[in-house]
């Protein structure tokens, strides 16, 4: 088991998936459907039932939640930026950017999870969306919870006021830099160009605008033993940032979308296998949303109370 690599997810499957029209304006990573309303809708089902399907296969415990798309919440398949679980039996609730993505926030989710995990408290920020402060989960931050770092990329998603109370509550060092994606635009979220496993870290480091910071960033991953991996703008826009290790009774996997997955070179497969092993997951629907694998898994690093599978 690692710290870093959680043995259990969360997942929303979207009954009624379709990219968001009110995320666009500064999600660049986002591309409209060209196949009808119902047919995009139900390949996103089918992509995330295999998705959790694969999870399970390779020994992750998947918690799946259905989402009915009633209250018009089109992002319901990337539950990680509503909330997160923490170790010591915490978890936090975010305040969300886009009005559509506030109705994500599912207390069934919670109860579940008090019924089956040590939960000692649950830490609302939501109440900072009144105040225009935002801070969109582990898509806002890349978590280092061994070093104790919250990796933050500047965005309208993570405000710094908002990131401070998150960093005081949970023990965190703040580590923020602005970025800029290939037509120079800031990306919306650190967890589209990081990823940080156990042994080793994906970062866009070209995508830091300051090299000296990008040079920091380095510096404090490699502190840890971790062999950096620099993938480029490419590889960003392809999502192998997107990426999350998770831990099986068998070993430590990446999970990745297939598309992820082809863009790594070969150099960057060794590194990467040598402490973890890929698991594709073909996503290309739920990716027109402007996220992937990483977005769809919020990892729960609670103790269970039994037997959680």
């Amino acid at each position: 088991m690692s710290i870093q690599a959680p043995s259990a997810v969360v997942m929303v499957r979207p009954h009624r998936f379709t990219p968001n029209p009110e995320t666009a304006e500064d999600n660049s990573f986002q591309k409209p459907s060209e196949r009808s309303a119902d047919e995009t809708a139900t390949r996103a089902h089918e992509e995330v039932t295999r998705a959790a399907a694969t999870l399970r296969e390779a020994g992750i415990t998947v918690h799946l939640f259905d989402d009915d798309g009633r209250h018009n919440t089109p992002d319901a398949v990337f539950p990680n930026n509503w909330f997160s679980t923490h170790p010591g039996g915490h978890v936090a609730l975010y305040p969300m950017y886009n009005p559509s993505r506030r109705r994500e926030r599912r207390t069934d989710i919670l109860e579940f999870l008090k019924q089956h995990y040590r939960v000692q408290d649950i830490i609302d920020y939501s109440g900072l969306e009144h105040d225009g402060l935002f801070l969109e989960g582990t898509g806002a931050m890349v978590l280092d919870h061994l070093a104790r770092v919250a990796f933050t990329a500047r965005s309208n998603r993570a405000d710094p006021l908002a990131l401070e109370r998150f960093a005081t509550h949970f023990n965190y060092e703040p580590l923020v830099f602005n970025t800029a994606d290939a037509q120079g635009k800031a990306i919306y979220h650190t967890n589209v160009l990081m990823c940080i496993a156990t042994q080793f870290a994906l970062v866009a480091l070209d995508a830091i605008v300051d090299p000296g910071r990008a040079g920091e960033v380095r510096q404090r991953l490699e502190e840890t033993g971790r062999e950096v991996l620099p993938i480029s703008q490419q590889q960003v826009a392809d999502f192998a940032g997107n990426a999350i290790e998770l831990s099986s009774p068998q070993g430590r996997v990446l999970a990745l979308s297939t598309r992820a997955a082809a863009s790594l070179s070969d150099a960057q497969r060794r590194v990467i296998e040598h402490s973890a092993r890929l698991l594709p997951l073909d996503v290309p629907t739920i990716e027109l949303a402007g996220g992937s694998v990483r977005c769809m898994l919020a990892g729960v690093h609670l103790a269970p109370r039994r037997s959680t599978r």
